[in-house]
């Protein structure tokens, strides 16, 4: 019999082989590949999630976790597509121009994977118009802007206003980095604010109704 809790529990300690192994069980039992995802890789990410959030573990067990979530979504992905599970949205991230920092962004999109949204990552030093251009490719619902630099802060502005001229009106835009705040958030427009990539998943989750 599958063995979803056992999935989660594998995934929380970092596992990639027990990940991959009770996901192969799992499909060759004919378990639903969205209760595979749901029950077990997202189960247990988000208990990953939630103790990255209280400190209870650290960015290197994250990124382990983080490493069996991605082999275990390979392995499940095909299944999805063809079962016609979507994610709950696809979301465009970066870090904005002039910035080549992407261990937070990273986190981020792992964060955001194991919560169920597909991720298309333009990587770091990425201008207005090539998150733009991402968005009317992949008909993207959420654009994330990661910055580490003050001086490259301001930019996230830049982009905000391009997404809206361009036309994007249910487009939402969402911040983070070690300089930013709500407050910044606020001043330039964006739609969310996340202070850690644990947060980053319910400030993209509570902005794709907004879609609608």
């Amino acid at each position: 019999m599958a063995d979803l809790e056992g999935m989660a529990i594998a995934l929380i300690k970092g596992k990639k082989n027990d990940v991959e192994s009770k996901v192969k069980e799992a499909i060759e039992e004919g378990v639903k590949p969205e209760t595979i995802l749901n029950d077990g890789l997202i189960a247990g990410m988000s208990v990953v999630g939630e103790r990255f959030r209280r400190n209870l573990v650290y960015v290197p067990e994250v990124l382990i976790s983080a490493r069996a979530m991605k082999s275990g979504m390979a392995l499940l992905a095909p299944h999805l597509s063809a079962g016609g599970v979507k994610p709950i949205a696809k979301v465009v991230l970066g870090t904005v121009k002039g910035d080549l920092h992407d261990i937070g962004k990273n986190l981020v999109a792992m964060m955001l994977q194991g919560g169920g949204f597909e991720i298309i990552d333009l990587g770091t030093d990425v201008p207005a118009e090539t998150f733009v251009s991402a968005v009317q490719q992949h008909n993207a619902t959420i654009v994330g802007m990661s910055a580490l630099l003050t001086t490259t802060m301001p930019y996230m502005a830049n982009v905000v206003k391009a997404i809206r001229d361009s036309g994007l009106k249910d487009v939402r835009t969402m911040i983070g980095g070690a300089p930013v705040t709500q407050q910044f958030a606020n001043d330039i427009g964006a739609d969310g604010y996340a202070p850690d990539a644990a947060s980053a998943v319910e400030v993209a989750t509570r902005l794709v109704p907004a879609k609608a």
